[in-house]
């Protein structure tokens, strides 16, 4: 944890420290908010320090932190909207937003932040990694979930898997890792463990990572998060089309969902995907894990605890 109470300020970092002391694993999310309580979100719960009050000095420590004191250098992190730290976390950031013809230019006077806590989960993968195969080989997958129900720990499991799965045979793996959160790579190296086949283009853009990744590593399965714009799915469109099997993540609840949206279309007329997983949190904060072939059958239900 100790990328994470890097950033904050002395006296949030010791309440922070103290207040968790016995359920660092439990803990989610660290949620700052200017002249308000510090709110921690846990698997079960939320908690508040309520004696501590985030300031405008606070604030400004904490985009010191994260930018090493130079802003312009997270110039296009700002416009999304994140920043992504070692260990794979990430700093989710609101504000006042400035725009220019109708697109995001900058973020400014951020009062905001989300620290999502990133954690590495093994071997979540193994029990149906034999269902994402037809004919010898693995299919086009495509994983469907909601904001915190595990697509990018999936996600990554699966590369590892896919990399070192001995009763197959180890693939050639490439991760387009935007955010930098699959891999969560410090300097080209992955903080993560992501397998020995594995190759991790860190930092790119979806867009032009794939076609790069393929003419330069020569992958068998391509591994993405993310999915959503028209240029992504353009680009994945194009590495299918050069026989590459992609693995993918997508905001959304459900197949029917997805079917709607304008950009997903070339998908679902060429279905492309052979496989669908369905990520779902309940109450009791279980995983539901669903697959589902293109035809819609439904191949197995898992539940698993946080």
């Amino acid at each position: 944890m100790n990328e994470i109470l890097r950033i904050l300020p002395e006296k949030i970092k010791q309440a922070v420290e103290l207040h968790c002391a016995s359920k660092w694993g439990e803990l989610e999310e660290i949620r700052l908010r200017l002249n308000q309580p510090v709110e921690l979100n846990f698997h079960h719960n939320i908690e508040w320090l309520e004696s501590i009050e985030f300031s405008v000095k606070d604030s400004i420590y904490v985009l010191n932190q994260l930018s090493n004191h130079s802003l312009y250098r997270l110039e296009d992190e700002l416009r999304e909207g994140y920043i992504t730290i070692s260990g794979g976390h990430r700093v989710g950031l609101a504000g006042e937003v400035t725009t220019l013809e109708g697109k995001i230019k900058h973020l400014q006077y951020i009062t905001f932040f989300n620290i999502r806590i990133a954690r590495e989960v093994e071997q979540i993968a193994t029990p149906f990694i034999h269902l994402l195969r037809e004919n010898g080989s693995y299919v086009n997958t495509l994983i469907i979930g909601p904001p915190q129900t595990g697509k990018t720990t999936l996600l990554r499991d699966l590369a590892r898997v896919i990399s070192d799965n001995n009763s197959y045979g180890p693939q050639k793996v490439g991760i387009i890792d935007e955010r930098s959160e699959i891999a969560a790579s410090v300097n080209g190296i992955p903080q993560h463990n992501v397998g020995l086949r594995t190759d991790v283009l860190d930092a790119c853009p979806k867009v032009a990572g794939m076609m790069m990744m393929i003419r330069s590593m020569s992958p068998d399965i391509l591994i993405v998060d993310e999915i959503g714009k028209q240029e992504d799915v353009d680009a994945m469109m194009e590495a299918v089309f050069a026989g590459v099997n992609i693995i993918c993540t997508v905001h959304g609840s459900s197949i029917e969902e997805l079917q709607k949206r304008p950009s997903m279309t070339s998908l679902f007329d060429y279905q492309v995907f052979k496989r669908f997983i369905i990520l779902q949190k309940d109450e009791k904060n279980y995983f539901n894990i669903e697959i589902f072939s293109s035809d819609n059958k439904k191949l197995t239900n898992l539940v698993k605890e946080r």
